[in-house]
């Protein structure tokens, strides 16, 4: 399985460990003051516990006349006690209100860094993504919560510090016998811990795994339903899904098991502390050494004293957890970044409006030619993909990529944009060299449309604007040939277009994605495979405003286009023919339907389809 499936870390076992404290640290860092005041909310709640063992033991030995005290004296204790849980639940709340900010902050921070990850950093995304869309989803929402619910659980130890030290020190000075008697049992926590974390930790993981699993096959379930439907598989799909789910289900139970069993080693050690403070203190109290005060201190620091070790415990627990998840959620991230990455402060905000939209930064090298020479891509067992192809692209030039299915077309454009790893070759901008050109072939540079287009469920304007001005919207959508098509929209440009944009056409969806590329004002626009589910009309049309307005300004004015289409080869500068992941040939149509066989049996299949396209029904 690889790293990106998050089963493996080449690091090992102590290089995930040190990732963890890593992050551990810099969600701690971010927001220090609120972490800290956090901390400090939630000191009372563990201290304030030592004046209700004391209000106990001399309510107790008042009444059992062990201690000299007035009725009127015990009736203020009894008052005492109560303010003090009343305090208490106050600060409670107090804490965890003021918690909970930290806590979705924290999380967002997490979050926010893989997006950037993924989103901004170089190197192609997807060497290091899922296979499954579900299987991120998962690691965000899961993994996330593991990490910092390992921080949050760190938050009362100071309290449960401070309570365990003085209450300790309380009742030793009572009964030093007894106190031991109550200790003792609650450092078999920390060595039942200690051997039952690696197993933890790989029960966690592969539940994690198991789980992403389900949700990513869900999602491919509702993305396919139309397919599931039209083959008859319903059945088949659920009992795929059932038999998915018996093994999360399954990992789940072996890893909720195994945390339930080292909580309940921690919550046993109270019990059987209480059994032993009774029947050590019952000779005690015969002797008169012991008195009933005493015992209810003791039985009610009992109670207490196990916050410790269960603190410490719930840490242990999630260890292995958070440990699982942090290797997990690296693995998303770039290569050169790691778990500090992870958790850098990157100015995660709320309480201020978001940011306005803005137009993608303009640069100060225009395209005069994008070059790339040598690429070499190596797809699948087989070595398919692409051996040394050159491409040279210049200003004002409208470029066409062709070849049979296969052929290499749809690599040689995601490998010149740094969506797809290179194995050998180099691109320059205007003769400089592009180190990673994901980050550089970016608007207002180039604007890609690819090949599968991907809508939101959104409007149509959502959908095209994805977060820039919407000065240029009305532009793009006439060059992409949509301005019919949104006069027959109920709600024109604001009309929801549903989830991968279901309730368009395929055509009216590959003009969307075209408007959204368009929008962005690129020197370079790359359009894959556009016109595949046009009419002859349609695309005629498209193509021919694309080229006004190249030519007068108002549009790019470079264009690379991959196509079989006889449209777009007809106004194309130059043609490029691949076969195989090599170049067949290149120059005007002209001459390649003389000098290169693979473009004449592609023209003539081309002209056969489009005369059954233009014949009617």
């Amino acid at each position: 399985m690889s790293r990106a499936e998050g089963d493996v870390d080449p690091r090992g076992r102590s290089g995930r460990t040190a990732g963890v404290w890593t992050v551990v640290a810099g969600l701690v860092r971010f927001d220090l003051r609120r972490f800290l005041v956090g901390a400090l909310l939630w000191m009372p709640v563990s201290v304030l516990p030592l004046g209700t063992g004391l209000a106990l033991q001399a309510i107790f030995d008042g009444i059992s006349g062990q201690a000299a005290a007035a009725p009127g004296q015990v009736l203020w204790l009894c008052a005492a006690l109560v303010g003090v849980e009343l305090a208490r639940g106050l600060t409670m709340v107090v804490a965890w209100t003021y918690g909970d900010y930290w806590w979705d902050a924290a999380a967002t921070l997490l979050r926010s860094n893989l997006l950037r990850s993924v989103l901004t950093a170089p190197g192609p995304a997807a060497a290091r993504l899922p296979y499954a869309p579900g299987d991120a989803l998962a690691r965000l929402r899961d993994d996330v919560s593991d990490l910092v619910e390992l921080v949050d659980e760190a938050v009362p130890l100071a309290g449960a510090i401070l309570f365990g030290g003085t209450a300790l020190g309380i009742m030793a000075a009572i009964d030093p016998v007894v106190t031991a008697a109550l200790v003792v049992p609650m450092v078999v926590i920390g060595v039942a811990g200690r051997l039952m974390s690696r197993r933890v930790r790989r029960l966690h993981q592969r539940a994690r795994a198991l789980g992403a699993d389900v949700t990513a096959y869900v999602g491919e379930m509702f993305g396919g339903v139309l397919a599931l439907k039209v083959a008859g598989a319903e059945a088949a799909a659920l009992e795929r899904l059932r038999e998915r789910n018996r093994a999360r289900r399954d990992a789940a139970l072996r890893d909720r098991l195994a945390t339930d069993l080292l909580e309940g080693v921690t919550s046993a050690t109270v019990e059987i502390g209480v059994g032993l403070v009774l029947v050590l203190a019952a000779p005690a109290m015969r002797r008169g050494g012991f008195t009933v005060g005493d015992l209810a201190l003791f039985t009610s620091y009992a109670g207490w004293l196990a916050a410790l070790p269960r603190v410490v415990g719930g840490i242990l627990a999630r260890l292995p957890h958070a440990t699982v998840a942090a290797g997990r959620l690296t693995a998303l991230m770039a290569p050169h970044e790691d778990a500090g990455d992870l958790a850098r402060d990157t100015g995660v905000w709320f309480h201020r409006e978001p940011p306005a939209a803005v137009p993608p930064p303009r640069h100060g090298d225009p395209l005069e030619v994008l070059e790339a020479r040598g690429l070499t891509v190596r797809l699948g067992p087989h070595g398919a993909g692409l051996r040394e192809v050159d491409l040279r692209v210049r200003r004002g030039s409208f470029t066409v990529v062709t070849g049979a299915v296969g052929a290499g077309k749809t690599t040689l454009v995601r490998a010149l944009l740094g969506l797809l790893p290179v194995d050998a070759g180099t691109i320059t901008w205007n003769g400089r060299p592009v180190a990673d050109p994901g980050t550089f072939l970016v608007p207002g540079r180039v604007a890609y449309a690819g090949q599968v287009p991907r809508l939101f469920s959104a409007s149509l304007r959502e959908n095209v604007l994805l977060g820039v001005p919407g000065d240029g919207l009305e532009r793009a959508l006439r060059l992409a040939a949509l301005e019919d098509d949104l006069a027959a929209m109920p709600e024109g440009p604001d009309t929801v277009v549903g989830p991968r944009g279901v309730r368009l056409s395929g055509g009216q969806v590959q003009r969307a994605t075209a408007a959204r590329a368009l929008v962005r004002a690129p020197d370079l626009l790359v359009l894959d495979d556009l016109s595949s589910a046009l009419d002859v009309e349609t695309e005629e049309l498209l193509w021919e405003r694309l080229a006004t307005a190249a030519r007068d300004g108002s549009g790019p004015s470079t264009l690379l286009v991959v196509s079989h289409r006889r449209a777009a080869l007809e106004r194309a500068d130059e043609v490029v023919v691949l076969d195989r992941g090599r170049v067949a040939g290149r120059g005007p149509l002209a001459g390649l339907l003389e000098s290169c066989p693979e473009m004449r049996r592609l023209w003539a299949e081309e002209r056969i389809t489009e005369a059954g396209e233009r014949a009617p029904d």
